[in-house]
């Protein structure tokens, strides 16, 4: 006698568990298979099309007001005359000297930053007491403006590239530790227990193994230690104007204020805006892009 159950709507235990098999088997494959690359055309336009029309419209808008003469010329130039007055500093080359004076401190600054707050993360995330010693010094600093320590370094100091460099220091050091402490603060215990189970010592374990699981964390605090090197640079040069430290952007902005010439201070602030993201797209941006990758998160 059958006994089997040939109802509708009931299969056959084998065949049904056979396509619920099958169904996960296919949902495997599709996580498993990579995400289609995109072209090199609509990676481009991708990236460049919506800022240009962004600056289109800024212009557009600026352009707009400038004709409706809210403001008098002078503190609203034309579109137009700003971009003669950064032209002119173009064609005589002057503009590339002034990029370069703040420039090369920025990076010298930055990367002694790299040098002392990479050490001082590691000591503040792996030694308790140091952490509640001076963990919250760390963070009240990051939080101070770089701005307010430009007259104690002039006065220290004085009118000097060491003042500069003091103030750059202390706006980047905080950001790059305190980066690295959230970043060693995510690694997981177990990573550390399997270091010490090889033998590795505390140099190896923070070389193999707490820098590269941190390394998220540690590049977002690079990346703002950079943008608190920028901004703390700004303000020394901004304030501490003298001919033996050169022309920056700082002081170059400062001559246009002292002139009453806005189409120079907009040009200076301009520049000093495009050096920023200059260097987050050339440097940091593909940074993040490969660490993403390495983590199989390209797609982020």
């Amino acid at each position: 006698m059958n006994t089997r159950d040939t109802r509708p709507g009931l299969g056959r235990p084998d065949e049904s568990s056979g396509a619920e098999l099958d169904a996960v088997g296919a949902g495997l494959d599709v996580l498993d298979t990579p995400a289609p690359a995109r072209t090199t055309s609509r990676r481009l336009l991708r990236g460049v099309l919506p800022p240009a029309v962004a600056i289109v419209l800024i212009v557009a808008l600026w352009q707009a007001l400038w004709a409706a003469a809210f403001w008098p010329e002078y503190k609203l130039p034309a579109p137009l005359a700003v971009w003669n007055t950064f032209w002119g500093t173009v064609t005589d080359g002057s503009v590339f000297g002034t990029v370069w004076t703040s420039v090369h401190r920025a990076v010298l600054g930055f990367l002694a930053g790299v040098a002392i707050g990479t050490p001082l993360g590691l000591l503040v995330a792996r030694v308790t007491v140091i952490r509640s010693a001076i963990g919250p010094l760390l963070s009240g600093l990051q939080s101070l403006p770089s701005v307010a320590w430009v007259p104690a370094a002039v006065l220290w100091f004085g009118i000097d590239n060491t003042a500069i460099y003091f103030v750059v220091l202390l706006g980047s050091v905080p950001s790059i530790a305190n980066g690295l402490v959230a970043g060693i603060d995510q690694v997981q215990p177990s990573l550390l227990r399997v270091g010490r189970a090889l033998g590795a010592g505390r140099l190896a374990t923070a070389r193999h193994i707490l820098l590269p699981a941190a390394l998220p964390g540690y590049l977002a605090g690079l990346k703002q230690g950079w943008a608190f090197s920028w901004r703390s640079l700004m303000a020394a040069e901004l304030i501490a104007v003298s001919p033996q430290l050169g022309l920056g952007l700082g002081a170059y902005l400062d001559q246009g204020r002292s002139f009453n010439d806005m189409p120079t201070v907009l040009a200076a602030i301009f520049l000093i805006l495009f050096v920023g993201i200059g260097i987050d797209l050339l440097i940091f941006r593909p940074l993040e892009t490969s660490v993403l990758r390495a983590r199989g998160l390209a797609g982020s």
